[in-house]
């Protein structure tokens, strides 16, 4: 009678990791639709500026995180799940099948994007040059600015670093960590502090997913150019190998000078909350 209890317990385990990777993928599309949808209003439709496109990415993480929480806790982004799986907060078989669904997600998104758009983008730049592709993925110095390969690199690890400490502060139950119903929220607010204050040398993808899946889409539909940057040099392994080594020291960071000191959840000073996303599961 053994076997056919493991094989109904691998089967609830299979039915749950879709659970979770639908999750993922949902989550994605929803912040990548209103991410590269603000971003295509803004640069090829004219309407808004750069602080409409820093809010609305915010937003986007929030809705995202709201869609996805509580099935999978809301990754949406590579960097976040090699992180907390480095850090024993997440099982590691699980990392690969997460950033792909993550990464599917995105580029579903900017397939949708780029159909809604077709007509505006062809106007604002016929050619589908380095002209709009920063529509669907980043660009050392906006495409425009004296920020070459390296400086993107550099960039982007010091930003996801940051995206990983902070996002790691809040949702630590042990510290001053927000409502249930809240996180999301905070969440996004810290992506409109980075995208406010971190935006300029690389577009602040932060996250693979976000780069890799839309970057596919505009070359399948048009975007020759869309792996090399504005200077020639291929470009595309940035924002993929960058944000990951960004979000490892910022996780290490975070353990190192906030996590180790906070109290455990037995100890006197603990402040104990319902957790707003699934518990972890451990390695």
């Amino acid at each position: 009678m053994r076997f056919p209890r493991r094989r109904q317990v691998r089967r609830e385990r299979a039915e749950r990791l879709m659970g979770e990777l639908a999750a993922e993928f949902a989550g994605t599309l929803i912040l990548m639709v209103i991410g590269l949808g603000v971003v295509a209003q803004v640069v090829a439709g004219g309407i808004g500026g750069h602080d409409s496109i820093a809010w609305t990415w915010g937003l986007a993480v929030t809705l995202g995180v709201y869609v996805a929480g509580r099935i999978s806790g809301a990754h949406l982004n590579p960097s976040v799940t090699l992180a907390l799986a480095a850090f024993g907060d997440f099982p590691w078989r699980k990392v690969l099948p997460y950033s792909l669904a993550q990464t599917l997600g995105a580029f579903a998104a900017a397939l949708l994007v780029r159909w809604n758009y077709t007509e505006v983008l062809s106007r604002f730049d016929p050619g589908h040059t380095i002209k709009s592709q920063g529509v669907f993925s980043t660009l050392p110095g906006n495409g425009s600015l004296p920020v070459h390969l390296w400086g993107g690199f550099r960039d982007q690890v010091i930003g996801t670093a940051i995206l990983l400490f902070l996002v790691l502060a809040v949702t630590d139950l042990r510290n001053i960590s927000p409502a249930a119903n809240v996180a999301p929220v905070v969440i996004g607010l810290i992506v409109v502090a980075i995208g406010m204050a971190w935006g300029t040398d690389a577009g602040y993808a932060i996250n693979p997913a976000r780069d890799l899946g839309p970057r596919l889409a505009s070359f399948l539909t048009g975007y020759r150019t869309a792996f090399r940057d504005q200077y020639g040099e291929l470009y595309f392994w940035v924002p993929i190998v960058a944000p990951p080594i960004g979000g490892l020291i910022g996780a290490w960071l975070y353990k190192v000078l906030i996590g180790r000191y906070l109290p455990g959840p037995t100890e006197p000073d603990a402040v104990i909350e319902q957790d707003p996303l699934p518990e972890r599961e451990k390695v």
